[in-house]
Parts: structure tokens; C-alpha cells; sequence
């Protein structure tokens, strides 16, 4: 066979698998380690499902996938570090929305576009948070909640982990349709926004089942519903804010958890890390997984399709920010 047929006849049946042609012909990719950025420190959430991604990638492809954590300034440090990174393929990112989507309309001077800088490969997972509020509020619906903000104007105040976060955007849409003039007490971090509410400081927040789940279950927080269109499968129970009476866009937009490369990183390669988390996600122990951390697997993404969905959200996050109010400088 000659070497014009053999490459044929190899890309041939690299489509016929299924897999990115060009990839699996010139068998290029990956041939030694590829750097994962998480612009967050260890141990979160992003972190924690980056690094079991990583590891299927490494028993699937037969390179490592490692995780480096660049901390800072909402997730702009990793990812501005990504944006200007070779599109070689050996630097990607695994990230959230507000470090992907929701910071260029936050920040006064983003050093980075999202969309010309970046390559979005595969929406991995929705991260759901859950509206919870104090037990002292006579509330149990997001409805009924709505009437005791309007009952007691100037009197409530929600928390959040941060300026621009998505409870601040959330809280500052529902005391918008209420005219319910809360207070916003941002914090620095999840963590500390549910110690203050488990002790009555302020009155509701969102944040995530993991760090709401025990505390309702033993009667210290009242949990009214889960942002988005989808029960949890670990609350299944617990209905969605719409099912709850809160309506509109900053009850069912749900922050994502994907991976991301640089701009004009080969759609070949992309591909094939979609192809790859596909067949990860195709695990019943990884659903399962995720289902804990309380995300949502999104076990069918590719390139294309987390463009979509990020188009399409685009410009709703946009008006939340703008309805807050909130400018940050880096």
C-alpha cells in the first residue's frame, strides 16, 4: 500500500469510528502531557470535577491531563493565562460561566474576549444552586416568599459569595420584581454566606446542595427551590423555582462547568476531547458522581453545541448584570 493510501485508508477509519479524522490518521495527538488550567484553588467544585475529567482523559488518550490551579481575581488570572496560550492543544481550561460568560459585561476591562480568545469545546456539566432561606421566614414557596419581600420593604437582606456572583444577580432580580428593597451582604465565598445565614445574620441566599443539603435536613435552613427547569436527582423533592413561583430568566439560567481552549485551537482536537468526555460520561459511576457534587451531567456536548448554548445565553446574562448595576475594575 502506498503512503497516499494508507493515509486514506487510516482516515478512512478514524471517521468511520467516530472519531476526528485528522487526530486518530496522523496519530499526532497527544504525545506528552496537556495542561489543564482551573482559575480556582483546589478542592472546589470545579477543581474536584476537572480533575476526574482529567483522569479519563489520561486512561482514554495515554498522556496526562494535569490540573493547574491559577487562582484569582474571579477566575480572570487562569483564564486570561489560557487566552494567550499556544492553540496547540496542550493548554486547555476547565472553568465556569462567570469566568467564561458572565465577567466581560462584570468587569470594566476584561484583558481577555471571550469568544475571540477562547475555543469552547464541551459544556461538562449545569451547576445548580438551590434558594435557601432562614427558618424564621414563614415562607415555602418562592410565591410566598415573594409576599413577605413586599411585606417587609427594607427589612431583608440577602447574601452571596461575591460582587457579580450569581446569587447577587438572582437576589438583585428578585428584590427588583418584589421592590423589595433588600440589602445585598456579599461575601468571600460560599462558605461563609451559609454561616451567616444558618445563624440568622441575613436572610436567604443561593448556593450549592452540597452546602445546603444537611443543614435543611436538620431543620436549620428552609429550602424554597433549585434554579433551572430540572430536579436535582439528589432532591428530588425539592421542586425547581419556576414549579416554586419564581419566574423569568434569573430563575432558570443555570451557570455551567465546561472545558475551554485558546482561540483557533484545531476543531480536531476539540472534537476529540468531546469525543473523549462522551465516552467518560457514558460511565454510570461518573454520573453518579457528579449527581453528588449536585451538577448536572450534560453527557451529549461537542464544540458546536456549547456555542450554541452559550449564544443563546449570552445576551440574558448580559441584561442581569445590567439590571444590578455592578461595574467591577480587576
Amino acid at each position: 500500500m502506498s503512503k497516499l493510501n494508507r493515509r486514506q485508508f487510516q482516515t478512512l477509519g478514524a471517521a468511520a469510528l467516530g472519531f476526528p479524522a485528522v487526530v486518530r490518521a496522523q496519530d499526532k495527538y497527544p504525545n506528552r502531557p496537556v495542561r489543564v488550567v482551573v482559575p480556582f484553588a483546589p478542592g472546589g467544585g470545579t477543581d474536584t470535577l476537572g480533575r476526574a475529567i482529567c483522569q479519563k482523559l489520561t486512561e482514554s488518550l495515554g498522556q496526562p491531563f494535569v490540573i493547574d490551579n491559577k487562582p484569582g481575581a474571579s477566575g480572570i488570572i487562569g483564564t486570561d493565562a489560557v487566552a494567550k496560550a499556544a492553540p496547540d492543544g496542550y493548554t486547555l481550561n476547565f472553568n465556569i460561566s462567570t469566568a467564561l460568560l458572565i465577567n466581560q459585561f462584570l468587569y470594566n476591562k476584561l484583558p481577555y474576549n471571550p469568544l475571540k480568545d477562547l475555543s469552547m469545546v464541551y459544556k461538562a456539566a449545569d451547576g445548580y444552586t438551590i434558594l435557601a432561606v432562614h427558618p424564621s421566614l414563614p415562607v415555602k414557596t418562592g410565591t410566598e416568599l415573594m409576599e413577605y419581600i413586599k411585606a417587609n420593604r427594607g427589612k431583608l437582606t440577602y447574601g452571596s459569595y461575591g460582587q457579580g456572583s450569581f446569587p447577587h444577580l438572582a437576589g438583585a432580580y428578585l428584590d427588583h420584581i418584589t421592590n423589595g428593597g433588600m440589602q445585598h451582604a456579599a461575601y468571600k465565598g460560599e462558605a461563609p454566606c451559609v454561616q451567616d445565614l444558618l445563624s440568622g445574620q441575613i436572610h436567604m441566599t443561593w448556593a450549592s446542595a452540597m452546602n445546603l443539603k444537611q443543614h435543611a435536613a436538620t431543620g436549620k435552613l428552609k429550602l424554597i427551590g433549585v434554579q433551572g427547569n430540572k430536579r436535582l436527582p439528589t432532591l428530588p423533592d425539592l421542586p425547581t423555582l419556576p414549579e416554586s413561583g419564581l419566574k423569568g430568566d434569573a430563575f432558570e439560567l443555570v451557570g455551567f462547568l465546561a472545558m475551554a481552549a485558546p482561540a483557533k485551537t484545531p476543531m480536531a482536537i476539540q472534537e476529540l476531547i468531546a469525543a473523549e468526555i462522551r465516552k467518560a460520561f457514558a460511565d454510570p459511576a461518573m454520573k453518579e458522581r457528579i449527581d453528588t457534587m449536585g451538577y448536572g451531567m450534560v453527557p451529549d456536548s461537542s464544540p458546536e453545541r456549547f456555542l450554541a448554548d452559550y449564544k443563546r445565553d449570552t445576551p440574558k446574562w448580559e441584561a442581569l448584570v445590567k439590571l444590578s448595576g455592578v461595574k467591577l475594575d480587576i
